[in-house]
C-alpha cells in the first residue's frame, strides 16, 4: 500500500500576500483522492520525533533558538517565514513525516511526503523556507539505526540543495546528488558528492539526457540500498523562480526514470515534494501528482 505523509500542520496559514504557495499542501490530497489515485487510509498522519534524532543533525544552540523563537531579524529574513511557535511544530511535524515515510518504504517499497524536501537547512541555521532539514534528518535516522547501509540523496529541485550538501556532502556512507539551475539560488553553492548545473531555459529533452548520464555515473561508485528523493516541481517552465523550460511530461518522466531505478535496484525509495512556485497553483499540484499516480502504477 502506498503510505504519505499528511496533517494539518502542513497547510497551516501564512500572511496575505506571502508567495509561498501553501495551498498546495491542501489541494494535493483532495486532488489525490477525487480522482481515485489514492484513498483515505493510504495517508498517515506523522507525530513528533524523537529531539534525540532532530539534534543528531542540527546543533543544540539552533534547535532551542527555534523553539524560544529567538533567531535574529537577519535569520528569520534568511529562512523567508515570519517566525512563529506553529511554524517551528509544522518543520517539526513534516520532518517527521519524511522519517515515518522512510520506514514506511521499507516495508512497501516505496513511501511518500506531501511536503519536505527542505534542503536548504544547515545545521545550525535555515534558509530559502526551510528551517529544519527533513532529507538529512532521515538519512541519519536510517543510518545510525542501521535500517540502510548506503543512502542515496536524488535531489531534483530547481535549487541546490546546500544545506543538505553542507551536512552530508563529506560522508562515505551517503551519496548527496543535486541537479539544478546553475545560475539559480543558493548564488553560493555548497559541494554535493555530485553537482551538475544547468543552464536557464533547459528543456525536457536535455534535462532528462543529463539526468540519466548522471545517474549512471552515480551507480559506478555508489551502488544505494536505500533512495530518498526530493522531486521538487520548480523546473517546470511556467515557475516564477524556476528558470528551466520543463513540460509537465517533462517532469513525469524524470520522476519516472528515478522511480524505475529504484525498483530496478530493489531499494526503497522516499520521495519529498520540494518546491512549486507557479502563479497557478492547479500547475503546481498537477506537476506534484504525477509522482503519487506513478508510484501507485510501479509499485503497485
Amino acid at each position: 500500500m502506498l503510505k504519505i505523509a499528511f496533517s494539518s500542520f502542513y497547510s497551516h496559514p501564512l500572511p496575505a500576500g506571502h508567495r509561498f504557495p501553501m495551498e498546495k499542501y491542501e489541494l494535493l490530497p483532495e486532488q489525490l483522492l477525487y480522482e481515485g489515485t489514492v484513498k483515505e487510509e493510504n495517508f498517515f498522519a506523522p507525530g513528533m520525533i524523537d529531539e534525540r534524532w532532530i539534534l543528531n543533525t542540527h546543533t543544540k544552540e539552533y534547535l532551542e533558538k527555534l523553539k524560544t523563537l529567538q533567531l535574529s531579524k537577519s535569520e528569520i529574513r534568511a529562512i523567508g517565514f515570519p517566525l512563529s511557535e506553529v511554524l517551528v511544530k509544522r518543520e517539526i511535524n513534516i520532518l517527521s513525516g519524511s522519517v515515518e515515510a522512510a520506514l514506511f518504504a521499507k516495508e512497501y517499497g516505496i513511501a511518500m511526503n506531501i511536503a519536505g524536501g527542505t534542503h536548504h537547512a544547515f545545521t545550525d541555521r535555515g534558509e530559502g523556507f526551510c528551517l529544519l532539514n527533513d532529507i538529512a534528518i532521515t538519512a541519519n535516522y536510517l543510518t545510525e539505526n542501521q535500517l540502510a547501509q548506503k543512502v542515496l540523496v536524488i535531489d531534483l529541485d530547481v535549487h541546490q540543495g546546500n544545506g543538505t550538501a553542507a551536512i552530508l556532502g563529506k560522508r562515505q556512507n551517503v551519496f548527496t546528488f543535486s541537479m539544478h539551475g546553475e545560475k539559480n539560488y543558493p548564488h553560493r553553492k555548497e559541494q554535493s558528492h555530485l553537482d551538475y548545473g544547468l543552464p536557464d531555459k533547459t528543456g525536457d529533452q536535455e534535462y532528462l539526457s543529463k539526468l540519466n548520464f548522471c545517474l549512471d555515473q552515480i551507480l559506478v561508485q555508489f551502488v544505494p540500498d536505500f533512495i530518498l528523493y526530493q522531486c521538487g516541481v520548480d523546473v517546470l517552465e511556467s515557475d516564477q523562480l524556476g528558470r528551466l523550460s520543463m513540460s509537465l511530461d517533462g517532469i513525469k518522466q524524470r520522476d519516472k526514470t528515478v522511480l524505475n531505478l529504484a525498483k530496478s535496484l530493489k531499494v526503497p525509495i522516499m520521495c519529498c515534494m520540494g518546491g512549486g512556485y507557479s502563479k497557478r497553483v492547479s500547475q503546481i499540484v498537477d506537476a506534484h501528482a504525477q509522482i503519487f499516480r506513478l508510484a501507485q502504477e510501479i509499485y503497485f
